[in-house]
């Protein structure tokens, strides 16, 4: 089977399902529109997540970045910074260069001056590596391959393309990619529109396609941000199309579990509720909800407690989801 994902939804849900199915027969399919590239270096959080999740790595505080990790590196860029007397927050390369040199990184190049984004010295290592490996030659999925590899990774993951597609938010104060808006303003901006930039050029690679053909979940990601830039490739969105899909939805009614979702949705003229996310997601042939979500859906819905504060948590949600393909006629777990 494989998991769509995207922020710290999905990843939550990895952390108990390998209890459920084994891991080196589910592939990921992860987020790739929230990258950015900082001073040089290609960051791509959502692949991360999952990276240092399945390496024993992750920080699961935070959900972000690895446990333990010093920052001398980045606590020594604001100082440089702080001496000179140079303006920190996020500092957007021109236009011009924001096209120019490593294609992948179109659209979300930043200088690492002041880097507006916590990185630390290992985590950047991870980074250094897979944009050496870019520079070699090697597509994105390449290199994601041989960080899992160097990680002791068992379970396949694929970013979502190896083409560029970058996440940005409209707002009243400019154009801001996701991080800067989600990072660095702490999603305050109101939110005019969601953007993909990129998507309409960009493929889904064979890999992901043929991952695609098998049983798909969708775990509780942010629907627009985490799970958007997927659907936004038409050959990703079709192939949903015809495969079983099971999406545990990341609200209970309206209330959302964390994070963004519920005002991303609302400005781009979804409700921010499960039965949004329902509409959203045409494709899904049955969701997993949470026991007090009372939400009527015209598709098979299984019940749990979808609150995963735990690997037990996670587990238990993740036998929902098996219950639920299981249910799917036609699907063979």
């Amino acid at each position: 089977m494989t998991f769509l994902s995207g922020g710290t939804g999905t990843p939550k849900l990895l952390a108990g399902a390998d209890a459920v199915f084994d891991p080196r027969e589910t592939t990921v399919v992860a987020n790739t529109g929230d990258d950015i590239e900082l001073g040089g270096h290609l960051v791509c959080p959502d692949v991360d997540t999952v990276l240092f999740l399945d390496g024993g790595e992750l920080d699961r505080e935070t959900w972000w970045g690895i446990e333990g990790d010093t920052a001398e590196t980045h606590e020594r860029l604001h100082a440089l910074a702080d001496a000179a007397g140079l303006e920190g927050g996020p500092r957007y390369l021109s236009d011009e260069r924001q096209t120019a040199g490593r294609e992948i990184a179109r659209w979300r190049r930043f200088s690492a001056v002041a880097e507006f984004m916590h990185i630390g010295d290992r985590d950047r290592a991870i980074h250094l590596t897979r944009t050496g490996l870019l520079d070699e030659g090697h597509s994105l999925t390449e290199a994601t391959a041989a960080l899992a590899e160097a990680l002791g990774v068992e379970r396949p993951i694929l970013p979502m393309s190896d083409d560029p597609v970058a996440s940005l938010v409209h707002t009243p104060d400019g154009v801001q990619h996701f991080q800067e808006w989600w990072v660095a303003r702490d999603g305050e901006p109101p939110v005019e529109t969601v953007e993909f930039r990129g998507a309409d050029e960009a493929t889904p690679t064979d890999a992901v396609l043929e991952a695609l053909e098998a049983p798909v979940v969708i775990g509780p990601s942010n629907p627009v941000t985490s799970i958007g830039p997927m659907l936004a490739m038409d050959e990703f969105r079709d192939a949903l199309a015809s495969t079983p899909v099971v999406a545990v939805s990341p609200f209970v009614e309206d209330r959302v579990f964390s994070g963004p979702a519920g005002k991303l949705m609302a400005a781009t003229g979804r409700d921010p509720s499960t039965a949004g996310t329902a509409e959203t997601y045409p494709f899904v042939d049955a969701f997993v909800l949470d026991s007090d979500d009372g939400t009527d859906l015209d598709r098979p819905v299984v019940r749990t407690d979808t609150a995963m504060d735990t690997e037990a948590d996670a587990e238990r949600v993740a036998r929902a989801v098996e219950r639920a393909l299981s249910d799917l006629a036609g699907v063979s777990l």
